[in-house]
């Protein structure tokens, strides 16, 4: 018979004599026939012979009792651990009938009872008695009951008064079958007492017994997690609060609840949170920081689709949204303080907060998310939250679930199908659930469920501080009947969402609205955002982080689909590559100067895009900015010989950063020109005022360039150009020690290269030379910059350039080096300020402490000034007084927990020790201490 087929024989006696069969008669065929369609078969027949044999009292009653078989052959399908349990038990058929009380343990071990009681919810929900709600209400309500049995035993015997917070899952009431149970402690009284008598708690709680563990303990929510004490006052917990807390830390407490012990100082505790978990302004930064940590879980996992938590369109998303959104309007809507995320998301859309619609979808989602949760937990009381790798083991869960195999498709495929529709929806949801609400308020939409009050206060929240223009800037990116307008609004929300993640999420939307605007060549862009989300979410990110890439992208948006392409921007051509394309693109027919300054552009976007993406780093940057300035100015003395018609021989020789392959966005090109002999000076003069021109003029549109040759001999009334010989015999006889150091940096940049090498070559007899007194020179010259240079209006104390520790001191100290060791050690000669520093501690010329104090140094400060100049667009060297600018520059370089003080501190840190090694090493001053 099929309904025998997975009995084995040696349990057929036992069924027989608990008369579920009769001879060959199946009394219990119902009952076999859930078992051979459930989860495990032949895994549960093998548990129900266990217990025919050691409980046959249980077989028996659950003949003449339905429910009580129902949740019995659920049971033992659906949990191993937990029928193993039944299997144990003196008196198993309470677990199942119903009769287990859940608030009175009696005498029995602890352990013992936490496991029963476990077995009577467990059958029912997997019985289908009761949902995944009412399952959470029932487990947290066995850890209630425990704790107060377990504190009660503990206070007996101390003076303080005690209470403990039950806090995460356990305090939402939402705690899984293999869930730790997190909490933390408050006392009034003698701390002690108080610390002893925790310590015996979480002890008593987490101990083992005949049961096995009653629970595993988690206390790392306390202040200073696991280095802070188990107990503290609640004076001592509002002073953390003032003062340490993080973010992270204050949201937490929206689970905290009063579960044993004292109830005067519970419920103290919890009165007192609600200053600090909901403040009358929740800022933009602690919005960033919760988020910031969300997506760094996310990346964690990678992608992970059998992450049913914290993976993309998991559980955590659910929870993550409606605890966001409590933060932000809890303070003036105090029916959002729940523990519960269900009764939260049912207040949120009540407030109108949230869309109903979305609400229900999450709500339905989140119940479905948690059921699979529980059911992978349940099979062996495993803590996790990802399901199985093995096929056979995820039809297991599917089956659990109540999946089942059809025509259509087998219960696994089935079960999968909806598992990916369900994160999908609640991601797509999650995306657009902040902003939704807010966008048909600000339009002042009948449909609107939000009052006024309440959108611009989540959109203070999320960093968007202009509300006026930001509802300028939708009506006029929805108005309308253009595809644009409808396309934008049912994209915004989502593009709304992306801007909040920017660093300035006020300049991203007005820049998107000019990009935008109804004059506007539209195509590419709007195509972009419709079509490909990783590009349009990064045109996002950039368009509020950087002034410039707004720009750049206005003028060539045809390039904006690019965007979203890694792999597309991470490469880059070869110096070759670069000038081979510059050239042919002003030997196009056409205006020669405009190609050239689109050509460069086009580059510079890309350096941009990368450089805010994180995908090159501050040494890229400044390298591919100088191999993209050598092509275009190659291709400006192409151009301008093709126009003047004449061909001299002319090196244009790189200089200062330029030279050294280290520019910044705001860097001009400093150089000087050198021609063979003076028969080509003329000509060449003539072909160096046009290249200027070129390279500077504004009529394109795009950004320009300053070939700067003011470090030429004499100056500025020094000749644009000079002859080799000439330059020999100006170093001979006039120059300064300064303009000799200048040459450190030198390199050919453009032209006639070996033209370039040659005069570099003739330079290093000067610039290294025994000549004396020059580094009592040099240090007069230094000197004399930190006082004079500095100019009005910018801070000296946070200055990037020029500040005691910053970039030209660590550039100094490099060629002040180079200089003195040059001669006797060539391989520390070079351009580049960090091969250079490189180079001094493989010669031993240079501790590499001191090279790594002032390589942090010089990368922190010109990554620094890099953004600085690509959000204001335009150069500024120190960082900003105005708290909101400040703030958001800090942002954009990652910072996220009060960002402007933290970029401070960074500055600070990293200067005052670059400072000392320059004390040392370029003034001779001995340090007084050592490096922290």
């Amino acid at each position: 018979m099929e309904r025998l087929s997975l009995v084995d024989p040696a349990d057929l006696e036992a069924l027989r004599a608990v008369g579920w069969i009769s001879g060959d008669v199946v009394i219990a065929g119902d009952l076999l026939d859930g078992i051979r369609m459930g989860p495990d078969p032949a895994g549960a027949m093998r548990r129900l012979g266990d217990i025919a044999r050691n409980h046959p009292d249980l077989l028996i009653a659950a003949l003449d009792d339905g429910p009580m078989a129902s949740r019995l052959i659920a049971l033992i399908g659906g949990s191993r651990a937990l029928s193993a349990v039944v299997g144990r038990s003196a008196d198993p058929n309470r677990m199942l009938d119903g009769s287990l009380s859940l608030s009175e343990p009696g005498e029995k071990d602890l352990t013992v009872w936490v496991k029963e009681a476990l077995v009577a919810v467990a059958a029912a929900d997997l019985s289908g008695e009761i949902d995944m709600p009412e399952a959470g209400l029932r487990i947290s309500a066995i850890a209630d009951t425990a704790a107060r049995r377990v504190v009660d035993e503990v206070v007996a015997d101390i003076d303080s008064t005690l209470a403990v917070i039950a806090m995460g899952k356990w305090g939402g009431r939402e705690l899984n079958y293999a869930s730790d149970i997190d909490l933390v402690f408050v006392h009034d009284g003698p701390e002690a007492d108080a610390l002893a008598a925790s310590t015996r708690i979480v002890a008593n709680l987490a101990r083992r017994g005949d049961g096995g563990q009653a629970f595993r303990v988690d206390t790392d929510l306390r202040p200073e997690g696991t280095s802070g004490p188990l107990s503290r006052s609640l004076a001592s917990y509002r002073a953390y609060w003032e003062r340490w807390a993080e973010t992270w830390e204050l949201q937490a407490l929206l689970k905290a609840r009063f579960v044993a012990g004292d109830p005067a100082v519970g419920e103290a505790f919890i009165a007192a949170t609600l200053d600090f978990v909901f403040p009358e302004q929740l800022g933009a930064d602690a919005v960033r920081s919760i988020r910031s940590m969300k997506q760094r879980a996310e990346d964690v996992l990678d992608g992970s689709v059998t992450e049913l938590k914290r993976g993309v369109g998991g559980i955590r998303d659910v929870e993550f949204a409606v605890q966001l959104l409590q933060l932000v309007h809890g303070r003036a809507d105090p029916t959002l303080r729940t523990q519960s995320t269900l009764q939260a998301l049912e207040c949120l859309a009540h407030g109108g907060y949230v869309l109903s619609e979305d609400a229900d979808a999450l709500a339905d989602a989140y119940r479905w998310l948690r059921d699979a949760e529980h059911r992978v937990q349940l099979y062996d009381l495993r803590q996790t939250h990802s399901l199985p790798q093995a096929e056979e083991d995820r039809e297991r869960v599917a089956r659990a679930m109540g999946y089942r195999d059809a025509s259509a498709a087998p219960a696994l495929a089935s079960f999968e199908a909806d598992l990916t529709t369900k994160r999908s929806e609640v991601r797509s949801i999650h995306e657009r659930l902040f902003h939704r609400p807010v966008l048909d308020a600000l339009a002042e939409s009948k449909a609107a469920s939000m009052s006024a009050a309440a959108a611009t206060r989540r959109l203070e929240a999320f960093g968007f501080l202009d509300t006026d223009a930001t509802r300028v800037a939708v009506a006029e990116l929805t108005s309308g009947l253009s595809r644009r307008s409808s396309l934008m609004r049912h994209m915004l929300p989502l593009i709304m969402e992306w801007l909040s993640l920017a660093p300035d999420p006020d300049l991203g939307l007005s820049q998107l609205r000019l990009l935008l605007g109804e004059t506007a060549d539209t195509g590419s862009i709007v195509a972009t955002l419709r079509d490909d989300p990783a590009a349009a979410e990064r045109l996002c990110r950039v368009l509020g982080t950087s002034r410039l890439v707004g720009r750049l992208v206005d003028r060539l948006p045809p390039l904006v689909p690019t965007l979203g392409d890694d792999a597309e921007l991470v490469a880059w051509p070869t110096r070759s590559e670069l000038v081979e394309e510059g050239r042919t693109r002003v030997l196009v027919p056409g205006d020669s100067a405009a190609a050239l300054h689109r050509f460069h552009a086009e580059h510079l976007l890309r350096i941009a895009v990368s450089d805010v993406a994180g995908l090159i780093d501050e040494i890229e940057v400044g390298r591919r900015l100088s191999t993209l300035s050598d092509a275009t100015v190659e291709a400006a003395v192409l151009a301008a010989t093709r126009e003047l018609g004449i061909e001299p021989r002319l090196c244009i020789v790189a200089m200062g950063k330029w030279g050294g392959g280290e520019l910044t966005y705001s860097s001009d090109l400093d150089a000087i020109v050198v021609t063979p002999d003076v028969g080509d000076t003329e000509a060449a003069i003539a072909v160096i005022e046009r290249v200027i021109a070129t390279l500077g003029g504004p009529a394109t549109g795009f950004p320009s360039l300053e070939l700067d040759l003011e470090l030429r001999p004499e100056g500025r009334k020094g000749a644009l150009v000079r002859s080799l010989a000439a330059f020999e015999a100006y170093w001979q006889q006039w120059a300064d020690t300064w303009e000799l150091q200048a040459m450190l940096r030198a390199r050919p940049g453009a032209g006639d290269l070996e033209l370039g090498r040659r005069l570099v070559g003739i330079s290093t007899g000067y610039v290294y030379s025994d000549r004396p007194g020059r580094e009592q020179e040099i240090r007069g010259i230094k000197a004399r910059v930190e006082k004079e240079r500095i100019p009005i209006g910018e801070d000296p104390d946070f200055h990037l350039k020029l500040g005691k520790g910053s970039l030209a001191d660590v550039e100094w100290t490099v060629q002040l080096l180079q200089m003195r060791h040059g001669i006797e050690y060539p391989a520390v000669r070079g351009a580049s300020t960090l091969d250079a520093l490189h180079s001094l501690v493989e010669a031993d010329l240079l501790d590499r402490g001191d090279q790594e104090i002032l390589t942090e140094a010089y990368r922190f400060c010109s990554r620094v000034r890099n953004r600085l100049f690509l959000w204001a667009g335009r150069g500024r060297d120190s960082l900003p007084d105005e708290p909101v600018d400040a703030t958001r520059l800090a942002r954009s370089l990652g910072y996220t927990r009060s960002p402007r003080t933290a970029l401070r501190q960074d500055y600070r840190r990293v200067t005052r020790r670059a400072r000392r090694v320059v004390e040392h090493r370029f003034y001779g001053i001995t340090p007084t201490e050592p490096h922290p």
